[in-house]
């Protein structure tokens, strides 16, 4: 009898370990057991079954198959040839753009997980499913308060467990299209599961769920691990029963009050969305709403936010959090406040504290971001690092730009990622939308700026909309009337903004957007009225004045 160690790759759940363990199992003189978590199957054969048919076997049922040299080797999926070995440390949208781009470029990919599923936060915990919660709380809301005659208003009977479950089976269906089945259908992809750390500059160590140890060896290093909830360090709230962002959207009960401590994205997003289903809603914000974007944005979200029925308190955070069992009590300069909840959104923190980056003199910022170059390059010239782990944007489209290009890069290839027309987008109603310079961050450049603000009762799309909140503001230089920056706050502001970016990518004038054709009655030709108002008074003009 010999031992054998197959390394598989593409299988997505324990059925798929014990499909291909039946099929070994079923040739003569094999004794098999396959493992999903750790993605191997230790074989036990006669002499009469030689290696050739034993990967045969597990290729037939449709994964990748190679042979392990011995148990601390690193694996060569079958095909792929003596490509570069990439090793990449996540398995969240960066990671998997730079997997895809890697394999193209002739190289071997070793996916390295430590969570319990794959696809980071975006997918699982992020943009999915606060996306899909937004827009029910949305339809809720417009059910009690749009601004329609003859349409009788009706505030809906909430089912916040319906709600998730279906919440839910969106994004395990769209986890499986767009992360399990990659690795089902890509043998050059292999997932091992684990915790990396760097052992030195060319090594990781992953330390699989049962403590066995392995070591990892290659060509390329790519770090993708993504970011956590950051906990600010306010007496008493560690030991409190606190939500973050990953509680809030799993939860199946409405909170009769919920306190909101931040003002940031997630913060507003998650709080005008419980408000939305029914709950009482206390903001709580360090600073201001939306602090690091062009102030008017902010300070109309507070009025929207407050019509609506939230308490906002700026310039305010607890003194200390305690819970008595039933209610959170949070004092502060406001007074005391109680809740039954209380959801943390005070940003998020790099998840590289458990890398031993210093082993590999990896250098970081001192949040722990990792400091990378345009090419994604870290100081370290064969390690790369991409997405919310370092210190570019916190954004899922960044993220897969830098892993995409990163894996170019890491090929033999030469990509710079250009963030200069980067587009942000904020899901509260109305959207905020921002790109390029604000009038402030341009001035703060020395750039000698002309702005101009146009309020939306001024865009014939929302007057028919019945619904005129927000405003688009343009940003130019002086001189040249070149587009600087474009805030918007509109419904559907997400939408509008990308134009916006196309007009800055190519370095337009607001004389060119003012002259382009938009069609009537959207509300992205606010963008050309705006553009209009550097030279007339739009309220002299026709409808569609072009």
């Amino acid at each position: 009898m010999t031992t054998q160690t197959l390394h598989i790759t593409g299988m997505t759940c324990d059925h798929c370990a014990t499909a291909i363990e039946k099929a070994l199992n079923a040739l003569p003189g094999v004794s098999a057991h396959v493992s999903y978590a750790e993605g191997i199957a230790r074989v036990k054969a006669s002499a009469a079954n030689n290696t050739q048919q034993l990967l045969d076997t597990v290729q037939a049922k449709g994964y990748g198959v190679s042979l392990a040299e011995d148990d601390t080797s690193t694996p060569v999926a079958a095909g792929s040839g003596d490509g570069l070995h990439v090793a990449i440390v996540g398995s969240g949208s960066g990671a998997f753009a730079a997997a895809i781009k890697a394999v193209e470029h002739g190289a071997r990919v070793t996916l390295i997980e430590g969570g319990e599923v794959i696809g980071g936060t975006c997918v699982n915990i992020g943009c999915v499913p606060s996306k899909i919660m937004i827009r029910a709380a949305h339809i809720a809301h417009l059910q009690a308060h749009h601004a329609f005659n003859g349409i009788p208003l009706n505030r809906p009977r909430i089912d916040r467990a319906a709600l998730v479950d279906q919440q839910q089976a969106r994004v395990e269906e769209l986890r499986h299209a767009k992360y399990e089945s990659i690795l089902e259908s890509n043998p050059s992809i292999h997932l091992m599961r684990g915790m990396a750390r760097f052992k030195d500059a060319t090594t990781l160590m992953v330390t699989h769920k049962d403590g066995r140890e392995k070591s990892v060896q290659a060509d390329r290093i790519l770090i993708a691990t993504g970011a956590s909830p950051a906990i600010p360090d306010i007496p008493g709230l560690s030991d409190t029963p606190y939500w973050t962002s990953t509680e809030a959207l799993s939860a199946e009960q409405i909170p009769e009050h919920l306190v909101v401590i931040g003002a940031s994205v997630v913060a507003l997003e998650m709080a005008q969305a419980f408000l939305r289903l029914g709950a009482k809603v206390t903001i709580m914000a360090r600073s201001v709403f939306l602090s690091k974007e062009d102030p008017a944005l902010g300070e109309e979200l507070v009025s929207v936010f407050e019509e609506e029925g939230a308490r906002v308190l700026l310039h305010t955070v607890p003194d200390s959090v305690t819970h008595d069992g039933k209610e959170f009590i949070l004092p502060s300069k406001a007074g005391e406040i109680r809740c039954d909840q209380l959801l943390v959104a005070t940003g998020r923190q790099p998840n590289t504290d458990r890398l031993d980056l210093a082993k590999a003199a990896i250098e970081t910022g001192p949040n722990g971001a990792i400091v990378i170059d345009t090419h994604m390059r870290t100081s370290v010239p064969h390690i790369y690092a991409a997405g919310d782990c370092t210190d570019q944007p916190q954004y899922v489209y960044v993220a897969a730009a830098a892993g995409t290009r990163a894996a170019i890069n890491m090929t033999g290839g030469d990509a710079a990622l250009d963030l200069s027309a980067m587009p942000a987008v904020v899901f509260t109603d109305p959207q905020v939308g921002a790109v390029g310079l604000s009038e402030q961050q341009a001035q703060a450049q020395g750039i000698e700026t002309e702005s101009r603000t146009l309020p939306l009762e001024n865009v014939p799309r929302a007057l028919a909309n019945f619904d005129t909140r927000g405003f688009i503001k343009l940003v130019a230089e002086k001189e040249s009337g070149r587009l600087l920056g474009v805030q918007v706050l509109a419904p559907e502001g997400g939408e509008i903004i990308q134009s916006a970016v196309l007009a800055i990518r190519n370095q337009m004038t607001v004389k060119d957007l003012a002259d382009q054709l938009f069609p009537y009655l959207t509300m992205v030709e606010g963008l050309k009225l705006c553009a209009q108002t550097f030279t007339k008074d739009i309220k002299q003009l026709s409808c569609c004045a072009g």
